[in-house]
């Protein structure tokens, strides 16, 4: 009886002990992950001028516009999109790992106002946005290519026909995210993307720090 009080307490400590362990473990797996990304603020300063200095002048001058220099997304909306292609995409194929998945942000411009009626969200987004730089964001896949390299491919997480490259339009692989290849009437399919932010111009640039 005294043997086994020994080993039950032995067991009981060995048992503590490694849930202390895994405990701290988890701890320091949790700091490293909360640690957050930074930049220095000079070279974001400098990065920013050197848009504005140079690009941002050049397409001001040659399209004769006040061209927006910087978009904002609400934290709930980039949340949702992330989650969503996260979520569409294991629905379809759980195989794919989250580290495969990722965001291509296009740079892009709404229409000009004398195209405004063709828009498929003029009524939701005024026409102080015409012509104007914004964001699109398509979902990316990383696949393996031909000579062992990783690149990250558009596609549609709610389309299966777009997780696989080789069955793909090589020549034409964005084609495949925006057209139905199917379709001989060009007409255009929803995909999964995330448009519109709060871009600067029309909105007022005193809430900028850079």
């Amino acid at each position: 009886m005294k043997d086994f009080l020994i080993y039950a307490i032995v067991f009981l400590f060995g048992a503590f002990v490694l849930y202390l362990v895994q405990k701290l473990i988890g701890l320091m797996k949790t700091e490293e992950r909360s640690q957050p990304n930074t930049m220095d603020t000079r070279t974001i300063k400098q990065m920013v001028d050197e848009y504005r200095n140079n690009h941002l002048d050049a397409i001001n001058k040659t399209l004769g516009l006040n061209d927006a220099h910087s978009v904002s997304f609400g934290l709930k909306t980039l949340k949702k999109f992330i989650a969503d292609i996260e979520y569409q995409t294991k629905k379809r194929n759980p195989g794919i790992s989250i580290g495969a998945l990722g965001v291509r942000f296009y740079y892009a411009a709404y229409p000009k106002e004398s195209e405004w009626e063709n828009f498929e969200n003029e009524k939701t987004i005024g026409k102080d946005y015409a012509h104007k730089h914004t964001l699109v964001m398509i979902p990316t896949l990383k696949k393996k290519i031909s000579n062992g390299n990783y690149q990250d491919y558009d596609f549609n997480p709610l389309d299966k026909a777009t997780y696989f490259i080789n069955e793909r339009e090589i020549e034409r692989p964005i084609a495949m995210m925006a057209m139905d290849s199917n379709s001989n009437d060009g007409q255009s399919r929803q995909v999964m993307a995330q448009n519109h932010g709060q871009t600067i111009p029309p909105a007022d640039d005193a809430v900028e720090t850079y």
